[in-house]
């Protein structure tokens, strides 16, 4: 896998900077421009005010960047109905046919590995779908964790996916889920879910030494880093499920499913609620980008 290196990115790691990865599904698919644009910088910006370089991961023109210059950044973001989601699966037949194309947690996590890069933010990770007994709809991202050791900084799992199943998932596959401040599996929109997690830290520093020892065990497996939203800025539970569970009804309607489907279920969130979650998911993933710094700021020292 070629990679192409940004200037920042490539002093970066040639003087073993911290770096934190970042994905560009948010770009591409997450939010509407320029909203995407703004969110994208405000991370960038998030993640070296708090000492690290920031590496936005995309597909561009059928060449794999690991970090983007503003302008290639815009290019992203700009609607446009060609561009790709791409998980880990798609990158081949993306490179090939010089397609443009956000990268999912799955295919920046591969990346992000590849490069060298130990930790990555996002907003939720992918996981197990509702109705998975008829629909065998998993994301890759579960694959994704239980072989690639890169540690992710998220909020939980999206809210709309089956959270007991997907936690359950994730111990079968022997990913490390760890609260960050908190006991609890956060539940994106929400600050809390109900589910119990096995281990939690409450600096930077205590997750960099799990870090540590997962590198020193030679783990090949990836690493969750779970920090809720603020619960000041959490939406209540049982409104998000009211409108989770009318999104899906909508989705199958519609037959809307595959990799579709999480974009679909966020637009139809966001209309529901009036753009109320607009402003929540934008500060997860600014909140995330900052730990997911921090923590890599503390993982260097070792």
């Amino acid at each position: 896998m070629k990679l192409k290196f940004s200037a920042e990115v490539q002093k970066a790691l040639e003087n073993q900077w911290p770096i934190v990865a970042l994905e560009s599904t948010l770009v591409t698919h997450g939010f509407p421009f320029p909203d995407n644009l703004s969110i994208a910088r405000e991370s960038e910006d998030a993640v070296r005010a708090s000492g690290a370089t920031p590496a936005t991961i995309a597909v561009i023109n059928g060449a794999i960047h690991v970090g983007l210059s503003d302008a290639e950044l815009e290019f992203i973001a700009k609607p446009h109905h060609d561009y790709m989601k791409a998980t880990t699966r798609d990158l081949p037949v993306c490179m090939a046919r010089k397609q443009t194309a956000g990268t999912t947690v799955a295919a920046t996590m591969a990346i992000a590995a590849k490069a060298g890069i130990k930790l990555f933010a996002t907003g939720g990770i992918g996981g197990v779908h509702r109705g998975v007994a008829d629909t065998w709809d998993i994301s890759a991202d579960l694959t994704e964790l239980s072989r690639t050791p890169v540690c992710v900084v998220c909020s939980g799992a999206k809210s709309l996916l089956d959270l007991p199943k997907t936690l359950e998932a994730l111990e079968t596959l022997g990913v490390p889920v760890i609260g960050y401040g908190t006991n609890e599996l956060p539940a994106f929109y929400t600050h809390t879910s109900g589910l119990k997690l096995d281990a939690r830290v409450d600096t930077p520093a205590e997750a960099a030494s799990v870090l540590k020892a997962h590198a020193a065990i030679g783990a090949q497996n990836g690493i969750l880093v779970c920090n809720p939203i603020d619960a000041s800025m959490g939406l209540p539970k049982d409104e998000i499920e009211r409108h989770i569970e009318a999104g899906l009804k909508a989705a199958e309607l519609q037959g809307v499913g595959g990799k579709a489907a999480t974009p679909f279920l966020l637009k139809y969130i966001v209309s529901a609620t009036q753009g109320r979650t607009v402003e929540p998911n934008k500060a997860l993933i600014r909140a995330n980008a900052v730990l997911a710094a921090k923590v890599a700021v503390e993982y260097a020292k070792t």
